[in-house]
């Protein structure tokens, strides 16, 4: 029996298995039924079932879970999508147990004596809970009752509530490996010690000799001691104002004067907190039913007159081009993306100048008028293909390319071409005897390419650069993407990238 002086606390905690793949279904629409891999650091640290099911393992690289498994839909790894999504999974706990800890996404725990006593027992607040994450979420959740956080985890992962008491017998029989420590696991398995049970019964004062403060800690997980508290989150505060109008909306000017107001609520609520936003959620309600909405997002920090003029911007724009019968009967302005104000660092001369500001209020002014799409933004971004390294983005949105930067070691030598050609052209490529210019699969030409006919007009090739091979998604029948591609000057000076794929030439793109 563990001392009462040294006991943990009864733990309820709340398990979302496969949580990055859940989150990327919940946020990004990714489809969690198929198979799906969350990559970092170029290793899998999450897969969905049907991945499992085709020898997708965590640790394993890229190449090797695509090899095992073709249709694999890889996904980055993205901390703030997982706990974005998380976040109604925890409100929907607090409303059946208070002081909630986060202990990461995918996991919270809270002290299991308050919901067992008003439920009448830890099963029943147990059942309570799940019940009301799968109402209120539609999101699969276990829940695991133990001593601890660390027992309770394990507990979540079999489906088990281990009655009071019973915790250290529970984690003797479990591997090793559970404490999640690769360097000291390694070392305590080369020593024979294989079980939690195993290494709990050693000394305290041994482990602490042999194996260090780590490994203290580690020893008193193993022994069901886990008595460290739970970090109860503050829930965060109602950010969100509304405005239900008497009278409903239908003039520009009527729109300016409630986005003013609302706008200066909004802020005077965020400053009593000390926070500030970086992007602005507007959405309204009109007189037949119909919901608008609308994301707005800043490089800096939204101000009140930021926040009133992308309001007034919105509401212009849907009275101009929707023309809502009867009008915009209610207004809401919701704070996203919320900073502290401590953290907020001015630029080198102090605040944004006036022209930077006056240029980004052009730009949303824009948008508001016109849509999101009406402006946007070239971000450089990787690939082997030219035209995929630039990702057009619109105004204010994330800057982030549709292709990774990273190593691609078949991506052209620089200079990077000047255009790239919408639609690529065809064209007949020549050796000095008039015969077309083949590749064998050795990657040798048939002939020194010297003429281009493009278009019916032919040109002297003067000096070339090739073949330059490109050989993507080889493992993927449907994606395989193989092709050749030769930098060519022409007489004229003109510089061209050709590529050839199977026995087609084409222009795909030219140099300054």
């Amino acid at each position: 029996m563990t001392p009462a002086g040294d006991r943990a606390t009864r733990t309820m905690l709340v398990w979302c298995p496969d949580w990055p793949v859940v989150a990327a279904e919940i946020i990004d629409g990714v489809p969690a039924r198929s198979p799906v891999a969350v990559m970092h650091n170029n290793r899998v640290i999450a897969s969905s079932p049907a991945a499992r099911a085709e020898g997708v393992r965590r640790d394993l690289r890229k190449r090797d879970v695509q090899s095992r498994c073709p249709s694999l839909i890889v996904i980055d790894y993205d901390p703030a999508r997982d706990a974005r999504a998380f976040e109604p999974v925890v409100a929907a706990v607090e409303e059946v147990a208070a002081g909630v800890a986060i202990l990461r996404p995918g996991v919270c725990a809270v002290a299991a004596r308050g919901p067992a006593s008003y439920y009448g027992g830890e099963e029943a607040a147990a059942e309570r809970i799940v019940e009301q994450i799968a109402t209120e979420c539609a999101v699969e959740a276990q829940i695991g009752v133990a001593e601890g956080t660390f027992a309770a985890l394990l507990a979540a992962r079999a489906g088990r509530h281990i009655p009071p008491g019973e915790t250290a017998a529970f984690l003797g029989t479990m591997p090793i490996s559970m404490l999640d420590r690769p360097a000291l696991t390694g070392l305590l398995e080369r020593l024979g010690i294989r079980t939690l049970g195993a290494f709990a019964a050693l000394k305290s004062g041994d482990v602490v000799a042999r194996f260090g403060l780590d490994g203290a800690l580690a020893h008193r997980l193993a022994a069901g001691r886990d008595d460290r508290p739970l970090e109860v989150r503050m829930p965060p505060p109602d950010l969100d104002v509304e405005e239900r109008l008497e009278e409903p909306i239908e003039r520009v000017d009527v729109a300016a004067f409630a986005a003013r107001a609302l706008a200066e609520r909004l802020h005077e609520r965020l400053a009593a907190y000390g926070l500030a936003c970086t992007r602005l959620v507007i959405s309204a309600i009109t007189a037949d039913g119909r919901e608008l909405h609308r994301e707005w997002r800043h490089e800096g920090v939204l101000t009140a007159v930021g926040i009133a003029d992308r309001t007034r911007w919105q509401l212009d724009g849907w009275l101009t081009r929707h023309k809502p019968a009867g009008g915009i009967v209610v207004l809401r302005l919701s704070p996203q993306g919320v900073l502290a104000q401590i953290g907020l660092q001015p630029g080198l001369w102090g605040e944004v100048g006036e022209e930077r500001d006056r240029a980004h209020r052009a730009m949303h002014r824009v948008q508001g008028l016109l849509g999101p799409e009406a402006v946007i933004r070239a971000i450089m971004g990787g690939g082997n293909d030219p035209t995929s390294m630039v990702t057009l983005v619109p105004w204010g949105q994330e800057y982030v390319p549709a292709t990774p930067v990273g190593p691609w070691p078949d991506r052209l030598r620089g200079p990077s071409p000047a255009q790239v050609l919408a639609e690529p052209q065809s064209v007949e490529v020549v050796d000095d005897r008039l015969q077309p210019v083949t590749i064998s699969p050795r990657l040798v030409p048939s002939g020194a390419p010297a003429e281009v006919v493009i278009a019916g007009v032919t040109f002297e090739i003067v000096e070339w650069i090739g073949p330059l091979p490109v050989d993507e998604h080889w493992w993927h029948r449907e994606q395989a993407r193989a092709l050749l591609r030769f930098q060519v000057r022409l007489a004229d000076g003109r510089m061209l990238l050709l590529a050839l794929t199977g026995r087609d030439w084409e222009w795909v793109a030219d140099y300054d």
